[in-house]
């Protein structure tokens, strides 16, 4: 890491905010901890951290509600979740809202370090990459995380765009549930195939709705995705 990367911790409870900050800065990060939902708004509009993570159950405003706000904004922050709750609607619904990635209570800190380290590897994966890949329905301005589709930003959120990124890439190729979950998660965990679904389900909605003309991620019975532009 060139530069140390800065990092928001959001949690209510001090001790478990105090254990991820020494060992995340212990690690080369640069840490600030804010203990209130209400806070974590104006902190970011004067300050740029590459991840936030973000505890759902907050005093003030509830950990999914700031995901929602953050991504609106700033849709080139990562978002970790960090949640007691492990019941799989709740993952889906953290995700579906903009976050990265989820980390269930209780944690080890080293479980923290590595889920911070694969989620800012994927981010500068993306910032690496061409800034525009280019057709005539879809553009995908990389730099800025945001999908235009003629000129109208479709609102995605980072594992929608990391999808959509994905089988834009390789037009017409097959993907199955397994790949894409290989390119939204690659510290080999275990997630639900619906979990894939869900993304895609709501990816082609936003699609939909600003080309209602054309069907440009397709599924393939059986197999998996593909996108297929336009011709």
């Amino acid at each position: 890491m060139s530069h140390a990367a800065s990092l928001l911790i959001v949690e209510d409870e001090p001790k478990i905010a105090r254990l991820m900050a020494d060992y995340l800065t212990t690690h080369g990060f640069e840490v600030t901890t804010l203990g209130h939902g209400d806070e974590v708004m104006p902190w970011l509009a004067q300050h740029s951290p590459a991840l936030v993570l973000l505890d759902i159950m907050l005093p003030g405003k509830d950990g999914l509600t700031l995901s929602r706000e953050i991504r609106q904004h700033w849709p080139a922050i990562a978002i970790i979740m960090v949640t007691a709750k492990v019941e799989e609607v709740d993952r889906l619904l953290g995700l579906e809202l903009g976050a990265d990635d989820y980390i269930c209570k209780p944690f080890s800190p080293r479980e923290v370090v590595a889920r911070v380290k694969a989620v800012l590897r994927r981010s500068h994966a993306a910032a690496d990459a061409p800034a525009e890949v280019q057709n005539a329905a879809v553009v995908l301005n990389e730099d800025g995380w945001q999908a235009l589709a003629h000129g109208q930003d479709l609102g995605l959120t980072a594992v929608e765009f990391q999808l959509l990124r994905v089988m834009m890439q390789a037009p017409g190729r097959i993907f199955s549930r397994e790949q894409l979950m290989d390119h939204m998660y690659r510290d080999n965990r275990i997630v639900s195939e619906r979990t894939v679904d869900s993304h895609i389900k709501k990816l082609r909605k936003k699609i939909h709705e600003a080309l209602p003309e054309l069907e440009i991620i397709r599924s393939v019975y059986g197999v998996g995705y593909k996108y297929q532009p336009e011709g």
